[in-house]
């Protein structure tokens, strides 16, 4: 973006002799806004995640996802990798790896290098478990709010159109403490309603777990996963990071 922005300000002001006769006032207007063009990105204190799925095993039990960023401190890119027990909603044996590169990146890249070298490390892992790339589920929910979303909870709704069958999906996060000592739990309530208006209500999650230094949780995304009967909720969290607040991403699995 910002190689962009560049073009366009040559184009705009140094390409075209003519522009060089603005009033200095007209010209310092201009690059007031290009400055905050190119800032409005560096707003947000600490590090955001990218979510990347990246498919289920051919009979829906197994699933794995990442994550990749850029370190707010050293600018250095890193990647997750996971891989998901679908019906005990619980990590594979060596289901979690991480990577980060060991010098920062250059100006307009986004750290996505990061994740391309730890898919291609463990491609044995995606093996073992039967991960088929292309076998990415669908999507039946995307939250396109922003991330203060979620911080006392929230309800969702969303449907499966096919077999005509609605779901309502409550977050319940609990908190305590505070700063470094903060830690964080949830769990979901889940209520499926078929055609003919019967219920199934689902708890989804591990409350018991507390994370710390995470103040809140929201749904990002839903995904209906193949062949087995089953969602996986994505979940983003907002970490207190040392210069701000980080974002990162879980999931939480239910058979159906």
């Amino acid at each position: 973006m910002a190689e962009h922005t560049c073009s366009w300000f040559r184009k705009q002001i140094l390409g075209d002799k003519k522009h060089l006769f603005y009033s200095t006032g007209l010209l310092r207007g201009i690059i007031i806004a290009v400055v905050f063009y190119w800032g409005g990105s560096c707003l947000w204190a600490g590090d955001m995640a990218s979510f990347v799925d990246l498919g289920f095993s051919s009979d829906g039990k197994t699933y794995m996802f990442a994550q990749y960023g850029v370190q707010e401190k050293t600018l250095c890119p890193w990647a997750d990798l996971f891989v998901v027990d679908v019906p005990n909603n619980a990590f594979v044996s060596g289901g979690r790896v991480s990577f980060v590169h060991d010098s920062p990146v250059k100006a307009g890249q986004d750290g996505s290098g990061a994740l391309y070298r730890i898919i291609s490390r463990n491609t044995a892992l995606a093996d073992r478990y039967g991960i088929n790339y292309l076998l990415l589920g669908q999507a039946l929910y995307l939250s396109l709010n922003g991330v203060d979303v979620g911080v006392s909870g929230e309800i969702i709704e969303f449907r499966d159109f096919e077999p005509e069958i609605t779901y309502k999906a409550q977050l319940v996060p609990t908190t305590e403490g505070s700063g470094n000592d903060l830690k964080s739990s949830f769990f979901i309530t889940l209520e499926r309603t078929h055609k003919d208006r019967s219920r199934i209500l689902y708890t989804v999650g591990s409350p018991q777990v507390k994370r710390s230094r995470i103040s809140s949780y929201r749904i990002k995304k839903v995904i209906a996963g193949p062949q087995y009967n089953s969602l996986i909720f994505v979940i983003e969290m907002r970490k207190q990071g040392d210069n701000g607040i980080d974002i990162r991403y879980m999931v939480e699995a239910v058979i159906l």
